[in-house]
């Protein structure tokens, strides 16, 4: 069968989106044409995201190729996925204009996995994948009916919609060495989370995935519906994909792990292979030593999760965070001797007083650390904190998600311009 794997043209005009605006490298369409190779399948992808193709540029493109199928990611990028836009006028869009172009359409992304039925019907796509997509994306090119492959909703010829199985986890731990093509690297100049230099002299950055999941249950996180146990890759292989992205220039990489838990395997072999690198993690699981090795292996950037202030703050949020504020700015402390940048991560919480955590920031900025102004709370579909406001996800999930968060703030994160739009206006312009 031939496969046309597609990350549309992304805009997040009006969106709530407050993830990196820029290209990523599509891994989870990555691993999906690896495995698609392996069965014997051919995968090309389409990153109109990195190559600054329309929306017609694809469609031209996919109708030349005349796959038998056509999958349609609804983020961005993996790394965004637990945060990804709520709308989805520009995955729709997409896959409306390869209607009858691009075989048998299939969606993968956070929003198939968190609200399967809405997504079918929003998308208007003939298959939704639950879950971690790589896997079965393969298995839809395997000859199986529809109705015994799990972790997808469908539409049959009657019209009838069927939801089966609960989200996919794949198994992670053998997922082969991605081989990007020369001319992709060298056009993602992008150093996700990189603020050491003004990027002036930077060669090409890239994104890779050393494990996935998180042993955390964090309430305001989305990753219970995709991407929740925790797993690591072997090394091996990971490490293949870092050399072979080494070998075509990339000097920078970001790991989009879920939480970047210690590892000194993994650290131990990133000592000396010349690269610089970035992590999200949660500050409070790296003793002193471990932050010393992070700075040597080539650490550059580190985004931490603080969250609160308080330990009422933390509790309420679900942390399990064993270290008070004090022991906790230490270790920032620390690690900000260590790596060149490092970021505090806060959300805007009831315990905290907002004075204090004024005083916090200017003194964590004197320090060099940065510290966000606490960012509004938003409760993604999927997670602890959606459930307890509002039950489990229903057809109107998302517009009830995004109209809480207008009504409930009247300003929003440091990184947002202009206040965000209705999900039904956004997405009513994308079917206009």
């Amino acid at each position: 069968m031939k496969i046309c794997l597609i990350n549309p043209p992304w805009t997040f005009d009006g969106s709530i989106y407050f993830g990196c605006r820029e290209p990523h490298l599509p891994l989870e369409l990555g691993y999906s044409a690896a495995f698609l190779e392996r069965a014997g399948h051919q995968a090309e992808i389409i990153d109109a995201h990195l190559h600054g193709l329309s929306t017609e540029d694809v469609a031209r493109r996919v109708e030349a190729i005349g796959p038998d199928m056509t999958v349609v990611t609804t983020a961005p990028t993996y790394l965004f996925w637990r945060c990804a836009p709520p709308e989805v006028r520009v995955p729709r869009a997409m896959l409306g204009a390869l209607k009858g172009k691009g075989g048998r359409l299939v969606a993968v992304g956070p929003h198939g996995s968190a609200t399967p039925r809405t997504a079918l019907r929003k998308l208007g796509a003939d298959i939704v994948v639950m879950g971690e997509c790589e896997e079965v994306v393969a298995r839809l090119c395997g000859g199986e009916p529809l109705d015994r492959i799990p972790s997808i909703a469908w539409r049959d010829v009657h019209g009838r919609e069927h939801v089966q199985g609960v989200p996919h986890a794949g198994t992670f731990t053998d997922l082969p060495a991605l081989l990007w093509p020369d001319d992709w690297v060298k056009r993602h100049r992008h150093h996700h989370h990189r603020f050491d230099g003004d990027g002036a002299d930077w060669g090409p950055g890239a994104e890779v995935e050393a494990s996935r999941g998180c042993p955390y249950h964090c309430s305001f996180c989305a990753k219970e519906n995709f991407r929740d146990a925790y797993r690591r890759r072997d090394l091996g292989e990971l490490l293949l994909e870092i050399d072979t992205l080494r070998g075509q220039g990339v000097e920078y990489l970001y790991f989009i792990d879920e939480i970047f838990l210690p590892d000194r395997r993994l650290l131990e072999a990133l000592v000396g292979r010349g690269l610089k690198f970035g992590i999200q993690t949660r500050i409070d699981l790296w003793k002193p030593e471990m932050l010393d090795l992070l700075g040597h292996a080539g650490c550059v950037s580190i985004e931490a999760g603080m969250e609160s202030l308080t330990v009422e703050g933390r509790a309420m949020l679900a942390k399990d965070c064993r270290m008070d504020t004090d022991t906790l700015t230490q270790r920032l402390i620390h690690a900000r001797r260590r790596v060149p940048f490092v970021q505090a991560n806060l959300i805007a919480v009831p315990t905290d007083d907002a004075a204090h955590v004024a005083r916090w920031r200017d003194a964590m900025r004197t320090l060099g650390i940065w510290a966000n102004d606490p960012v509004p709370l938003f409760p993604y579909p999927g997670t602890p904190d959606y459930r307890r406001l509002f039950g489990l996800p229903d057809d109107h999930a998302w517009e009830r998600a995004v109209g809480h968060y207008l009504a409930l703030f009247d300003r929003f994160s440091d990184i947002q311009d202009d206040r965000p739009l209705p999900l039904s206006q956004l997405e009513g312009e994308a079917a206009e």
